[in-house]
């Protein structure tokens, strides 16, 4: 298995999406389950966890994920890279000050992860009230003091990545990436190999479609599934969508593999500086994502996925970042 970098952070290839132990697909796994999944999945090889304090049962309650996270990773911190993020509220940061609100979350998130450091802190979201610029510069402050190796943003156009590169060197941009969502190909992910920047797609299994485990009789009719609002698992758009399915399921077989697996394998061959944190809370199926690292395209393979995709219409794109109104407050914790 090779490493791939985060900047200078190694990691492996593909990483571990923790947020569905603890928000967003359905009902919760217990708790002891939750930390075997990631303890099996460092086991596996998986040195590359993500996480955010936003991650919980219920809205406004912080560090749900991050709790299980830290207690699962506690005994072999050292050799992992932990990545997560925090929110700036504008009342807060108006009243105290943009670097005192960061160090606040900062210094709660190292608690709950049982660390006195965090890999890779990211800005969750971009507020429009707050200059990435600044943001940047309380970032590599942070740097110099040791309580973060590296930065990063979620979900982020091309000029912003430059305007905040500019002032501190970007670790990672966490953006949403699949064979279904190609929009970071035009400029996010030229201007990041450009700038040794690392690219961490989320969603790079289209919420599982690509798997093709998630069907039109998936039942996502639990409170706290996000699913339910994701455009491409409408069953018009799955069902306009299965010939990328049937795509790969043709090299699936010819590869001993899974359809999961060929996506991402197709996206770790097209790029050297893209780390996949596919999410999940089944362990099984963490494995088999994990395992994707293990199914290798030759470039003639490759190049037929490519020109077969490119003949087939996507339908059900969700867009930079999905609105569906107040529903949509759960989800915007992703």
């Amino acid at each position: 298995m090779d490493v791939r970098k985060l900047g200078n952070i190694e990691v492996s290839p593909i990483g571990m999406g923790c947020m569905g132990l603890s928000h967003g697909y359905g009902e919760i796994p217990d708790r002891a389950y939750s930390i075997e999944a990631i303890r099996k999945a460092y086991a596996f090889g998986c040195t590359f966890f993500d996480t955010a304090e936003a991650y919980g049962p219920r809205p406004g309650v912080l560090g749900h994920n991050e709790r299980i996270v830290g207690e699962a990773v506690h005994d072999f911190r050292r050799a992992v890279v932990l990545a997560t993020k925090l929110h700036l509220d504008t009342n807060e940061v108006s009243a105290k000050g943009l670097e005192v609100v960061v160090r606040e979350h900062l210094t709660a998130s190292l608690d709950r992860l049982r660390t006195d450091y965090v890999d890779v802190y990211y800005l969750h979201r971009i507020n429009p009230d707050i200059p990435v610029e600044d943001v940047a510069g309380v970032m590599g402050i942070l740097v110099q003091d040791g309580l973060i190796r590296g930065w990063g943003l979620s979900q982020v156009d091309a000029d912003t990545i430059r305007r905040a590169h500019e002032v501190t060197p970007l670790s990672a941009v966490q953006n949403i990436y699949s064979m279904l969502e190609r929009g970071v190909e035009e400029e996010v992910i030229p201007y990041c190999l450009a700038h040794d920047i690392g690219v961490v797609p989320f969603s790079p299994i289209a919420s599982g479609f690509l798997s093709g485990k998630v069907t039109a009789g998936s039942d996502f009719s639990h409170s706290d599934d996000v699913r339910k609002y994701v455009p491409q698992l409408r069953t018009e758009n799955m069902e306009a969508n299965q010939p990328i399915l049937d795509l790969l399921e043709s090299y699936a077989e010819r590869k001993n593999a899974t359809k999961a697996q060929i996506s991402l394998s197709w996206m770790l061959h097209k790029y050297p500086n893209v780390v996949p944190i596919p999410g999940s809370k089944n362990q099984e199926r963490i494995l088999e994502n994990l395992g994707a690292w293990n199914v290798h395209l030759t470039d003639g393979e490759f190049a037929a996925l490519e020109a077969g995709l490119a003949r087939i219409p996507v339908h059900g794109h969700r867009g930079f970042v999905e609105r569906q109104g107040s529903s949509m407050a759960n989800w915007n914790r992703r």
